[in-house]
């Protein structure tokens, strides 16, 4: 097979697994991922970014500039929306998909506004659960919001944001309803008899 030939199914590959990726993936898991050696997928992963960015290697325009870019972020690479259609895609995301939310993001949004900023992990743990396409789905809604990457763990953390507030009618986290105490025998706090 030529060089170019796999050189184009390395770079379909990698953009495969990165479309379904939900955090930011480094050169070595990638490379793990399509069993390819870290400097080949160094060298797809710098063709995708100049292929989407519409330039070629030199940096001279060389295609058609897409609306979404290959960044790294966090030691890792993932997909955004380019800053320049921020606005249309959350216009998009508000009123052309109003669907309710799933009893399961309601869960997973009660426990980022309680807990935050809180690591996707930890919101698994807490509801012993998967929540990657609940977090996806929150995220897309503009509910939540990457808040920080940890330095030493490289999980991604999240918060709420103003638009919550705003669909909640508050105008602080202050607001939200208190959470009864956790205590060993679980009775105290609540305002009911449990006899």
């Amino acid at each position: 097979m030529p060089e170019r030939d796999t050189d184009n199914e390395l770079d379909r590959a990698l953009e495969a697994v990165l479309l379904v990726a939900d955090e930011p993936q480094g050169l070595v898991h990638l490379a793990t991922a399509v069993g390819r050696p870290v400097e080949q997928v160094a060298a797809s992963v710098a063709r995708l970014v100049n292929d989407y960015d519409g330039v070629d290697a030199a940096g001279n325009p060389a295609g058609v500039r897409r609306g979404f870019e290959l960044r790294e972020v966090g030691g890792g690479w993932r997909f955004y929306v380019r800053a320049e259609y921020d606005t249309v895609v959350a216009d998009f995301v508000m009123t052309q998909n109003p669907s309710k939310l799933s009893q399961a993001a309601l869960e997973t949004l009660a426990v980022i506004a309680y807990k935050q900023p809180i690591s996707r992990g930890s919101v698994a743990s807490i509801r012993a659960v998967n929540v990657d396409s609940v977090v996806r789905t929150l995220l897309g809604r503009g509910l939540i919001t990457e808040a920080f990457t940890d330095s030493e763990t490289g999980a991604i953390n999240y918060a709420t944001t103003d638009l919550l507030l705003t669909q909640l009618g508050l105008n602080s986290l202050d607001e939200l309803p208190p959470i009864s105490p956790l205590l060993e025998d679980g009775a105290e706090g609540f305002s009911h008899d449990l006899r």
